[in-house]
């Protein structure tokens, strides 16, 4: 069944689902990673498409920026189209002085400065929104066995990207390793509707420190991240 957003039909997408924010490494993905890969989704651009890596049925499907967006394509993943894993593949920007760029990190929590966990909660109950750890797990050890550097630790999900009040330099101090836009509201919804969630994230730029990326090499340059992911999605 058709949603809003989403024009697939049953059975259109596998058991296992990427999610990168950007539609266009959603197809960079399909294209270079996976076999037999036919596009189901492309409502306002949004692209997904199902083909098999490894000979296992993997789809990848865009969800734009932010935890609003990605909201609404991982409700309809895990209540209409019955996934069951998801993982998102994203970028981030590093915080802790020990990140580099193009350093792999692995979301064990999300902690947020948005009102998605407040709301669900009210007052008084300060949910944590943690990833899947079976699949933090997997993805530790394919990481080791790849011989890829990665690390596990707590990301920010800012609520905004433009955000002159937001102090870094204590979310650093506190051990936070980056910050991007969407886990805390991912782990939340996995613990909502019980899916599987884990977010591979690879270090864009450099927030207390001059390093950076281009839009480009975010689009098509994380092949390691890619990688790792698919190797942890059908472990």
């Amino acid at each position: 069944m058709a949603t809003p957003h989403n024009e697939a039909a049953p059975g259109d997408y596998a058991p296992v689902v990427l999610l990168p924010g950007d539609p266009l490494r959603a197809k960079y993905i399909a294209e270079n990673f996976l076999d037999d890969v036919r596009q189901v989704n492309g409502v306002r651009n949004c692209l997904g498409f199902t083909g098999s890596y490894k000979g296992h049925p993997v789809s990848v499907q865009g969800t734009g920026m932010g935890i609003p967006s990605l909201s609404i394509y991982v409700t309809e993943l895990a209540t209409v189209y019955g996934v069951k894993t998801m993982l998102r593949v994203g970028s981030c920007g590093g915080i802790d002085p020990s990140v580099n760029i193009r350093d792999i990190l692995l979301a064990q929590g999300s902690s947020t400065d948005s009102n998605v966990v407040e709301n669900t909660f009210q007052a008084g109950v300060h949910y944590a929104p943690l990833a899947n750890f079976e699949l933090l797990h997997t993805a530790y050890m394919k990481a080791q066995e790849m011989g890829l550097s990665v690390r596990a630790g707590d990301i920010f999900a800012a609520d905004r990207f433009y955000n002159d009040e937001l102090d870094v330099q204590k979310l650093a101090d506190y051990g936070v390793l980056g910050t991007e836009m969407e886990s805390a509201g991912f782990y939340l919804l996995g613990a909502k509707y019980h899916f599987r969630a884990l977010s591979i994230l690879t270090v864009s730029d450099l927030l207390l420190r001059e390093g950076s990326t281009t839009s480009k090499e975010r689009e098509t340059g994380f092949n390691d991240m890619i990688h790792l992911s698919l190797e942890t999605a059908i472990a």
